[in-house]
């Protein structure tokens, strides 16, 4: 090999190295860096686009002059920086303007802190009641977690497109509607409430089981959503679905350590330590769910999934868990909050409180629901119940098909060490 073959491999090696760098920062503090530059501007899109074009900035000067001791402060600053150049070359600038541009001139990456509040009130503008529930959840999603297009649709267990639609024409109704980056009255809090908790509640669902990628587990998602449900409960302390929320998430959040393997390899509930189970996040989750319950209001959707989770956290083990219990606790939550994916998780349950067969019956009436269509959840567990019913050929088959639409590595890992494990 050369000396030029040696100096091309380490410029490649330093772009991919950069792009890493780059994607990890964005991943992680996208939220932080679109909600300021909104707080700034006062525009989510002009925010956005500044944000991206300071990405395309770190990717040029990163692999050259290395990595900033900040990263985040640095997109931030950077960002900001072509903000004012964009305000400079109006024709009229007003004195806001211009004071803002004074200011932000004399700062620099030290006084760059990262945002509590600002990301909460960033979830609660694009949650606006100007745009519909479904562009609500994906427009927040999409700015505050930076998930891309394809992981939202999976998560929403819609076309990639309609998607795509959504948020484009949530942000050009913002637009249009001259909405600002603003806390909202707290009159304003219960006609938002609703789509707020259910972005948070995705945001965490994608952390605690990755819908696409390397990573079983994506803790950098769950745990800025726990935080937001955490500030959520402080700002409305009387609303018990709230409490409810991070019940279930320090619940699920409880079992982290156990669910994955010093190599990144999933762990399955029946093989976890349970003594690894974090048992202070059990007896926050506890103690969560028993505010919901003393407000009075019986539960609803996020209180009976608390319900489910706590019964999980309790049990010895899956042996000596109360399935019959988490039946019913299915059972009412399919009757207020209708959903695919807990009927299938309610067939589950089924299974483990009666057996596979009357399990795999509730499994086949979802096979044409057009909401799964493409997914590998059918597949994964009519799998799982014709193995535990004999009918081998038949699960391999499942097996098999839901590990090829499998999106998650660790999840296609898991099917295919179900197959692996067969009786031939």
């Amino acid at each position: 090999m050369t000396d030029a073959d040696l100096t091309g491999t380490g410029a490649a090696d330093g772009d991919a190295a950069a792009r890493r760098v780059v994607d990890s920062v964005w991943r992680i503090e996208s939220a932080q860096i679109v909600a300021t530059l909104t707080k700034l501007t006062g525009d989510l899109g002009l925010a956005e686009d500044l944000a991206q074009e300071a990405l395309l900035e770190a990717l040029e000067q990163w692999p050259r002059d290395g990595v900033p001791r900040n990263p985040g402060a640095w997109l931030t600053m950077v960002a900001k920086r072509r903000a004012i150049d964009g305000w400079r070359r109006r024709a009229a600038l007003d004195e806001r303007y211009r004071s803002l541009a004074r200011d932000l001139e004399q700062a620099s990456d030290l006084d760059w802190e990262p945002i509590g509040d600002d990301v909460l009130r960033l979830v609660f503008t694009a949650c606006h009641p100007v745009l519909s529930r479904e562009s609500q959840v994906a427009l927040t999603l999409r700015v505050v977690s930076g998930l891309t297009t394809p992981e939202i649709a999976r998560m929403l267990l819609v076309p990639v497109p309609t998607v795509q639609a959504r948020i484009t024409r949530a942000k050009k109704t913002l637009a249009a509607a001259n909405v600002h980056f603003e806390a909202p009255d707290p009159a304003e809090w219960p006609r938002r409430l609703s789509a707020v908790l259910g972005v948070v509640y995705l945001l965490f669902t994608e952390g605690y089981a990755a819908t696409s990628g390397p990573n079983w587990i994506r803790a950098d998602l769950a745990n800025e959503a726990l935080r937001l449900g955490r500030r959520l409960v402080a700002l409305v302390p009387r609303e018990p679905e709230a409490h409810a929320l991070v019940a279930l998430m320090e619940f699920q959040a409880s079992r982290f350590a156990a669910r994955v393997a010093p190599d990144g390899s999933a762990i399955l509930l029946a093989d976890q330590h349970r003594e690894r189970w974090d048992r202070a996040q059990i007896v926050r989750g506890t103690a969560a769910l028993s505010r919901a319950d003393a407000l009075g209001r019986g539960r609803g959707a996020y209180a009976l999934q608390a319900a489910i989770a706590q019964c999980h956290s309790v049990a010895p083990s899956v042996a000596a868990t109360d399935w019959e219990q988490i039946v019913i606790l299915y059972e009412a939550l399919g009757r207020i909050a209708p959903n695919p994916v807990v009927e299938l998780n309610r067939a589950i349950a089924v299974s483990m409180a009666t057996g596979p067969a009357t399990a795999l019956r509730i499994v086949d009436g979802l096979t044409d629901d057009a909401s799964l269509r493409g997914s590998h959840l059918i597949p994964s567990v009519r799998g799982e119940l014709l193995a535990r019913l004999g009918r081998v050929e038949e699960a391999r088959s499942e097996l098999r098909t839901a590990a090829h639409l499998a999106a998650n590595d660790r999840e296609r890992e898991v099917l295919l060490r179900k197959v692996a494990d067969l009786p031939q």
